[in-house]
């Protein structure tokens, strides 16, 4: 609050602009909330700013400005709502009108010409009441006070009425419902007077008091008309008269559907707030879920670092076991492993006699990644698993005597590539490319020509124009197209790809741009 009294005070527009960069985001996302539309929750966070302009004077200093804010933006927010909804509320209204108006006035333009005539035809009682219902606009309650009955009465006479102007408009050829008649001619059959005629009526009946002679001859031949000069003289009262009463009675129809709407609107607004509900009750379902998790996190952390304190306190009890045993195991399990090729003769490569008995040894102590006796060879599918890891362990080194090789190759012949791998045969222990990634040790003349016979040259050209992902070297086939991986060399990686046991590719080099020469 202290902004807001130096703004008060000074109308200091630096303490204003501190408070609006300060809460500005807090009023917004509470506008945004309440009226789903970022350009109109804009006008809101401007509007709420603006009244805490006009009353930071009377702010008390234990005001928390950040829940007067709040409440200020639902406040406005709720405000702007209700001025949309009237607005759409008349646009609505409008819309209905405009759409009654063309419904009715087909089937008044049908039963206009014979509406008079068939009011004619029908009795007292049902001609007063369809008048005073339809063109007076009354409830059915003052209808049946006027006639000196109940309302039951005063429907049950409305509906004759209207049932004999069905009757009578078939007979001339216009088909229409008993609702349809009486929607038309409540809407249409009262027009307005013409301005000031009420008040010449009035003056003209009212001026003077005595009756001349030529006024009694007038009235004699009035009453001497015949009944067809009377018909007309009537009807064009009717017609003078029906203005007024029309536009009454379509008042009362936009009353009636302004007051549905206003029910309907009613009901969508309880429906939100039911959802509003619903969607908050659903919040606190979901921190209280949250709020477990949290808890449950924390005491997994704390089971994990038990779990490494007794793995590690397990590790070093096992460094003392008898070293001897354990290399007893390995050996023996190297022996199962070479005896796999006499297993499946069929699954051999001519890369196994690059694998040194450090390798092997190696490939003994933790088969497929599990202990040796977690590994049983005498299930077909996993001793061919177990075989396919030893001849992708043979074909890692290969395939990085083959990158040196080719490095090798391309520097001897002017950067071109070879054409066959039987060209590589004299680099494959170049040392000059060796380089610490494609360190390998293998055992002495291991790599002959029935090795390099088994890869093909992919590309032709230099090896400096060739892209980065390219293979250039691929292993022609593996052996056992379920379980083995294939091998391929690029220019700056190589790797084992397409099989079971299949790895990235590796780089050559740290980063992804190699070395310049």
């Amino acid at each position: 609050m202290t902004l807001v009294r130096e703004y008060a005070q000074s109308n200091s527009e630096q303490a204003f602009a501190t408070l609006v960069s300060q809460h500005i985001n807090l009023v917004y996302s509470v506008a945004l909330r309440q009226v789903h539309d970022p350009h109109l929750a804009e006008e809101i966070t401007q509007a709420v700013f603006i009244v805490l302009a006009r009353k930071a004077k009377s702010l008390s200093p234990k005001t928390i400005l950040s829940g007067w804010l709040c409440r200020t933006a639902r406040n406005v927010s709720a405000n702007t709502l209700k001025i949309q909804r009237r607005r759409q509320l008349r646009e609505q209204e409008s819309h209905m009108q405009s759409i009654l108006n063309e419904s009715d006035s087909d089937a008044w333009s049908q039963i206009a010409p014979l509406l008079d005539e068939a009011l004619n035809c029908l009795g007292t009682k049902e001609h007063d009441a369809v008048v005073l219902r339809f063109l007076d606009g009354k409830e059915l309650k003052h209808v049946g006070a006027a006639m000196g009955t109940t309302e039951d009465g005063a429907r049950m006479r409305v509906n004759r009425g209207l049932e004999k102007l069905r009757e009578f408009f078939t007979k001339k050829g216009v088909t229409l419902s008993a609702t349809a008649i009486a929607g038309a001619v409540a809407a249409n059959s009262v027009q307005a007077a013409p301005a000031g005629l009420a008040a010449s009526i009035t003056g003209a009946a009212l001026s003077g008091t005595t009756i001349t002679t030529a006024a009694v001859i007038a009235a004699t031949k009035t009453i001497a008309m015949t009944t067809l000069q009377k018909t007309v003289i009537t009807t064009a009262i009717v017609v003078a008269v029906g203005t007024g009463i029309y536009h009454a009675r379509q008042a009362s129809n936009l009353r009636t559907q302004v007051q549905a709407l206003r029910e309907t609107q009613a009901q969508q607004v309880q429906q939100l707030q039911s959802e509003r509900d619903n969607a908050t009750q659903q919040l606190a379902v979901l921190r209280d879920d949250n709020e477990r998790l949290n808890r449950n996190s924390a005491e997994l952390l704390t089971l994990r670092a038990e779990v490494g304190r007794l793995r590690s306190a397990l590790t070093t009890s096992q460094k003392g076991m008898d070293t001897e045993k354990a290399l007893a195991s390995w050996l023996k399990r190297v022996k199962e492993f070479k005896g796999l090729q006499t297993r499946m003769p069929d699954k051999i490569i001519p890369e196994l006699r690059l694998l040194t008995e450090e390798d092997w040894l190696d490939l003994a102590k933790e088969p497929l990644g599990h202990s040796a006796s977690e590994v049983n060879l005498n299930d077909d599918a996993v001793a061919r698993l177990v075989f396919s890891s030893i001849r992708d362990k043979a074909k890692d080194k290969m395939e990085r005597v083959l990158s040196r090789a080719l490095e090798g190759y391309a520097d001897a012949n002017n950067g071109q590539l070879p054409t066959d791998t039987l060209q590589l045969q004299p680099y494959l222990m170049n040392t000059h490319f060796l380089g610490p990634a494609r360190a390998v040790q293998i055992p002495e003349g291991s790599i002959d020509s029935t090795i390099l016979q088994r890869y093909e040259v992919l590309q032709t050209g230099k090896l400096a124009d060739m892209p980065q992902d390219a293979a250039i070297i691929s292993e022609k086939a593996p052996v056992d197209t379920q379980y083995d991986s294939q091998l391929q060399v690029g220019r700056f990686w190589w790797g084992l790809a397409n099989g079971t046991n299949a790895y990235a590719n590796k780089s050559l080099y740290p980063s992804d741009n190699p070395p310049t020469k």
